[in-house]
């Protein structure tokens, strides 16, 4: 099966053909770095970069571009989010910008989400926008106002092709007062004449002024990918203006398509409501990852497909936790195993096991990047790896090493949540440690018949996904 994914644009899930055979280039709306990232930005960051892994899984060479916004995206006030961050701390807006992108990039890595090939700051290209904007201008789609630059909507006549929006229903809908400088109501500032207070500005051929939101992605895409790319990312929540915005300005500029596929993460609430800092409900990933192992967010986040909504609740991750510990218990039992195993080849049953493994993950990922069905793939090769070693007996190295590289491809390199062992190797050894300890307290337990203290220990085990089946030769355990 090809992989084919659901493009927003068309509104059905078509077959995936490159620009370029073997290429792909793929743009993703990055933050806006004036405070600490949270949940939210996590999900969407975490379904990007699991499907820039099996793109590149499956044999394409990526060309991945993530922006960063420190400049020109206004709250609904006209106010730059970035200024008002530095007022309030009483710093420089490029002091907040370096210290927030930091931290947006720790908190990334934390999560092991890979970092784009190419991050550009929109404070970086305002050559670019200019540019751009003067050929819009020249074009006939903007006009300038008093140093201002807007982008004339009349001017093109697909836009709200993406969000599937009229232009007149737009017009009855706009909330925003309507400047008496701008021709159309739905009209867009590529360009911002600067107040003197607005202390982030540069020097156009209309004014001293700073660039709009939208102008910026347009620029860089343009860039570092070209006029058209294969895929444009970034969260539902942007389709409208923002991507919508990108499209016009875009495709009146260069006169081709901007994005041939366009694939939108769905959006993230907490325990039901959407995370707002006016209610006091955000929860940032330096929280978050106090709380559970970044494995077990990654998990919970995939559990999801890309483009459906979420709800971020303790109880949610504890149930991906769970679902990670049993696929994290079988991958420590293999390697566990394996440094005792015997030499052997590769057995025939394992061989098929792992191949129709493969097979089905692969086909689930080709099925628009369905990570929770590729991660229900893994849980059922857990029961049966569990089972080939739990009733059959110790297995040999060639085994137990194709098991093990297997879960570090798929579970690995594609969906990020099963770790390298050499960088747990203490945790491994404590975890199944312990498990033993309590096994073996069991065991005397039962041979004292202190049956009250072999069950409670058997249930505890239990709640914690381990499961003890008692054999005439002894008792064995297993993760769920």
């Amino acid at each position: 099966m090809s992989l084919k994914i659901y493009n927003v644009l068309t509104r059905k899930k078509e077959l995936f053909v490159p620009l370029t055979p073997g290429k792909v280039n793929i743009y993703v709306c990055g933050p806006t770095v004036y405070d600490d990232s949270h949940i939210g930005h996590g999900k969407t960051y975490v379904n990007y970069d699991v499907i820039v892994r099996y793109l590149r899984y499956s044999g394409y060479d990526v060309l991945y571009v993530r922006n960063i916004t420190d400049v020109g995206h206004m709250l609904d006030t006209g106010e730059d989010r970035v200024l008002k961050k530095a007022r309030q701390l009483s710093a420089g807006p490029m002091q907040i910008v370096e210290a927030y992108m930091h931290e947006y990039l720790t908190d990334m890595d934390a999560l092991g989400v890979r970092r784009p090939d190419i991050s550009p700051r929109a404070s970086g290209h305002i050559p670019e926008q200019i540019e751009m904007i003067q050929t819009l201008i020249n074009n006939g789609h903007a006009y300038e106002v008093d140093g201002s630059v807007y982008f004339d909507v009349s001017s093109f006549a697909d836009y709200g092709k993406l969000s599937g929006r009229r232009v007149e229903e737009l017009e009855e809908g706009t909330r925003e007062a309507v400047r008496e400088e701008k021709r159309h109501p739905l009209d867009f500032a590529l360009w911002k004449k600067a107040q003197p207070e607005h202390i982030l500005h540069w020097v156009s051929p209309w004014s001293e002024g700073f660039p709009g939101w939208h102008i910026e992605c347009s620029a860089m895409a343009n860039k570092y990918l070209g006029s058209t790319l294969d895929i444009h990312g970034g969260g539902i929540d942007n389709i409208f203006p923002h991507n919508e915005c990108e499209i016009a300005q875009s495709e009146a500029a260069h006169g081709e398509t901007f994005a041939r596929h366009w694939l939108l993460t769905g959006s993230l609430t907490l325990d039901g409501v959407k995370m707002s800092k006016s209610l006091g409900n955000t929860l940032t990933i330096k929280d978050a990852l106090k709380q559970w192992r970044a494995e077990a967010i990654r998990t919970f986040i995939l559990t999801s497909h890309y483009s459906n909504p979420i709800d971020f609740s303790a109880e949610a991750v504890e149930a991906a936790a769970k679902g990670w510990q049993r696929l994290w218990g079988a991958v420590t039992l293999v390697r566990e195993q394996f440094r005792h195993a015997p030499a052997g080849d590769l057995s025939s049953e394992a061989a098929l096991m792992l191949d129709n493994a493969k097979a089905a993950f692969i086909e689930k990922m080709d099925d628009d990047f369905n990570a929770p069905a590729a991660i229900a793939v893994l849980q059922d090769l857990t029961r049966q790896v569990n089972a080939l070693i739990n009733e059959q007996g110790q297995q040999n190295k060639g085994t137990l090493a194709a098991i093990d590289q297997l879960y570090r491809e798929l579970g690995g390199e594609v969906l990020g949540i099963i770790p390298d062992q050499a960088e747990t190797r203490t945790n491994l050894e404590r975890e199944n440690g312990l498990v033993r300890l309590l096994v073996n307290l069991r065991a005397e337990a039962r041979a004292h018949k202190d049956w009250a203290a072999s069950d409670k220990i058997r249930d505890q085990l239990k709640e914690l996904g381990v499961v003890l089946e008692d054999r005439a030769d002894g008792t064995i355990w297993k993760f769920e």
